[in-house]
């Protein structure tokens, strides 16, 4: 099991790691819009081996027709931060010397402190912007990570990726975000976010789900 946390004050929202909050679509944080979408997206191990390699590869963004740059791993171990057995007791927290991983053009994967770069545009707006890994969760049954804005993105706020592979063999892809308007236009007109995020949300599932994969 990997567990990472990664804490900082260069992101520029208050409400770190809130996308794990239970009742994020009743509480959201002040002046942010919430969304959460859940899909099945097959059943087995392999299916969830499959989905969560791409996932923690950036496949969701960069199949999502997003451009990913300027990946760069915290440097140093990684804190585990506390996490519960089977009983609910605690598990003192420790720190990880965590294998880096790379994708096929050396990028890389998904780490707990890491800073990307994004480039694109979805519903015909800006895209663009730089994003900070909050924690990355791998265990066996569950796999998935946080992005939160640092800067220059039209809107401020964090969206979580899992993969769930539940008992009764089904596996999900969840994604949560909320988001707060930075640009003029998303402050001006607040349902562009809803339009923007509904376009991200397609896109992430096109990217990982298998019942997307042929060509548009």
């Amino acid at each position: 099991m990997r567990r990472g946390t990664f804490r900082d004050e260069t992101v520029d929202y208050a409400a770190v790691g809130a996308t794990q909050a239970p009742d994020l679509m009743q509480y959201p944080p002040e002046r942010s819009r919430p969304a959460q979408e859940s899909w099945r997206i097959g059943s087995g191990e392999e299916r969830f081996r499959t989905a969560s390699d791409a996932l923690l590869s950036w496949r969701a963004q960069r199949d999502g027709g997003l451009s990913v740059s300027d990946v760069r791993p915290a440097a140093g171990p990684m804190y585990s931060g506390v996490s519960f057995d089977a009983e609910g007791h605690p598990i003192a927290p420790s720190k990880l010397e965590a294998d880096q991983r790379f994708d096929a053009d050396g990028t890389p994967w998904v780490g707990s402190g890491t800073t990307i770069r994004l480039h694109g545009r979805v519903a015909g707006l800006r895209a663009d912007a730089e994003l900070r890994v909050i924690f990355a969760i791998e265990e066996p049954r569950r796999v998935g990570f946080a992005l939160g804005t640092v800067g220059d993105s039209v809107v401020s706020g964090e969206e979580s990726f899992m993969v769930d592979w539940y008992e009764n063999d089904e596996v999900w892809f969840t994604v949560r975000a909320f988001d707060a308007p930075r640009a003029v236009l998303y402050k001006v007109l607040p349902p562009l976010i809803t339009r923007r995020r509904k376009a991200l949300f397609q896109r992430y599932l096109r990217a990982i789900s298998p019942l997307y994969a042929t060509p548009a």
